[in-house]
């Protein structure tokens, strides 16, 4: 079954280190099956649109602004990242909801300027510890879908990807079981139904992110509930990432 496989490189790497990468990526996963995306830093698109054009490899961008123009010195419109080759950008992030404060309504904000630029939006959504122990998960899930696609029109969900990432997850080396993964798959498909229709609910693309690695990334990503994944950490080692990227799920 073909996944999408989308590398998030945070604040990783420099433009010539990331040239190199490219090169080796674009040339070892030219046989895979699946959707491939690298979403390195703003710095990097050019680099990316030059050594992954023309291969199985797709470029986004790992923030943008909720605003499209104007005097917002140090922010990057949308247009700007479509312009420098960028087709995805990821939305919502937990780092970006924790460390930056970003709220669902700037997120809600954040996706309508994205699919008015023409960019395909990675939404990530997720609960902490905190929330998990509480036995809040799932409304809490349903609430962020719910504010952070305020607005959008089911015909537009065509090029929104829905990416769990339980926060207790990330970084911990701890990874949700194959049960919660499709219970939060199933939950999330339902709160989409729910708001739109069955046809949107069945449709839309459900990402995993959390703690994946070269060790256990089969097992997971091979869940049938599952279209693909998040990688973070992973994605740094081109061989690793190489490898998960040709897969075949």
């Amino acid at each position: 079954m073909k996944k999408l496989i989308v590398g998030n490189f945070k604040m990783n790497t420099v433009p010539s280190e990331f040239k190199a990468y490219a090169m080796s990526l674009a040339t070892k996963t030219q046989n895979s099956k699946n959707d491939i995306v690298v979403c390195p830093p703003f710095t990097h698109l050019a680099v990316a649109r030059e050594f992954l054009g023309g291969s199985r490899v797709e470029v986004g961008a790992q923030n943008i602004s909720e605003e499209e123009s104007g005097a917002f010195t140090g922010e990057i419109s949308a247009k700007m990242i479509k312009d420098a080759g960028a087709n995805y950008v990821i939305i919502g992030h937990s780092e970006r909801r924790s460390k930056f404060k970003e709220t669902d309504k700037l997120i809600n904000k954040k996706i309508k300027t994205a699919l008015a630029s023409g960019l395909k939006v990675i939404l990530c959504v997720g609960e902490s510890l905190q929330t998990r122990q509480n036995k809040q998960t799932c409304a809490f899930v349903r609430k962020q879908i719910d504010d952070d696609l305020k607005g959008i029109y089911e015909n537009e969900l065509e090029s929104v990807i829905v990416a769990y990432e339980p926060i207790w997850a990330i970084g911990t080396g701890k990874v949700a079981t194959k049960s919660d993964i499709a219970k939060m798959v199933e939950i999330i498909r339902k709160e989409i139904a729910l708001q739109y229709s069955e046809k949107a609910g069945n449709s839309i693309k459900v990402l995993y992110g959390g703690s994946i690695n070269i060790n256990n990334y089969a097992k997971i990503i091979s869940n049938p509930a599952l279209d693909g994944a998040l990688i973070g950490g992973a994605c740094l080692d081109v061989d690793n990432f190489a490898v998960i990227c040709r897969e075949n799920y």
